[in-house]
Parts: structure tokens; sequence; C-alpha cells
């Protein structure tokens, strides 16, 4: 894998509380010279992390406690130089929203076999821990080819 440079990311999904809250912490956690952050294509603006997602990231140490759902939006978007986003759809609601932002938007799951991370809220319990394990898999990959 070769070695991308981006020094800011945006991370999508809907709501903006459940997957990409967790998706930017792992990454900043892992990335701390890199601007990442997060917003919602539908966003519950101001909304805090939902409170199954706040559980079992704790357990991973990992606190979302004082993150706001943000809504994404194409101002938002030129901002990044990187936006990975959970779903194939929601690569298409940005283009239509912001189409400059084609070629810098990508799936979380991209080096996890193009994989979609399906949206948790209002599910299982189990099903926050498996999407939290895809995201921090993810996360994971994304670090190998974006440290330098």
């Amino acid at each position: 894998m070769a070695k991308l440079m981006f020094n800011s990311i945006l991370v999508v999904c809907v709501g903006n509380i459940c997957r990409s809250p967790i998706g930017e912490r792992l990454l900043q956690i892992q990335l701390p010279d890199k601007t990442i952050e997060s917003a919602g294509l539908k966003a519950v603006v101001d909304h805090p992390v939902e409170k199954t997602m706040i559980e079992i990231a704790l357990q991973h140490e990992i606190s979302v406690s004082d993150h706001k759902a943000k809504q994404f939006n194409a101002q938002l978007c030129r901002q990044y130089d990187l936006i990975l986003v959970m779903e194939k759809m929601h690569m298409e609601m940005i283009n239509h929203l912001a189409p400059e932002a084609s070629g810098k938007t990508m799936l979380f799951g991209h080096w996890n076999n193009q994989r979609d991370i399906a949206d948790p809220y209002r599910k299982s319990r189990e099903m926050f821990e498996l999407i939290y394990q895809q995201l921090s898999e993810s996360a994971d990959m994304w670090v190998k080819v974006l440290k330098h």
C-alpha cells in the first residue's frame, strides 16, 4: 500500500451520532498530527453520540462524550483533503451536494474489501458491537496508509 498525503479528514455518516463520531475518534487517536472531524448527511444537529455506542466505545477506553452532531454541507466539504463515508450511497449523496468532492470521497471501509459499514441506529447491542469492530478494523487500515 502506498502512503497517501492527506492532512485533514472528514468522516461522514447519516446522523453523526453512531458511526462517524467513532470513526473520527479512532483516527484522531492514531493520527494526532491530522485534522479529523465528522458530520452527518442528515445530522441530528447538536445531539450526543447514541448511548449504546458511547458505552461500547468506553469499553475500548475511548470517550466520545464531548461530541455534538454536525450537519454536512458543501462549504464544510471544501475544508477537508479527504472525506470518508460509511456507505456507497453516501458517496452519491455527497457527489450530488458537492460535485467537486467526488475525487476525494472514499469509503471508510475502502481498505477492508470496499465494505459498507451499516447503520446500527435502533438496532441491537450486538449490531453496535459489530459496527464498532468494523470501524476499528477499517480505521487501522486507513492509519497504515496515512501515517508518514
